[in-house]
């Protein structure tokens, strides 16, 4: 299984949110910013702060898809 946050890229636009806005109100590094663009795995820590800053539940923000095995 894969980590997908397609949900939290959806959320910050109907909240009119920018990547840069989110960054600053989670004060995390760019690296995390990378990471979540590529969805990547972060730590539990900064899905909690997402899901703070975003007033939401972490199924609004990531979810688990299958993997593409070709």
């Amino acid at each position: 299984m894969a980590i997908s946050y397609d949900k939290m890229w959806k959320l910050l636009i109907d909240k009119k949110m920018k990547r840069k806005d989110l960054k600053e109100r989670l004060h995390v590094s760019q690296n995390v910013m990378v990471r979540l663009g590529h969805d990547e795995p972060v730590s539990m820590d900064t899905v909690e702060k997402i899901c703070k800053v975003l007033e939401c539940n972490i199924g609004d923000v990531m979810e688990f898809v299958p993997e593409n095995n070709n």
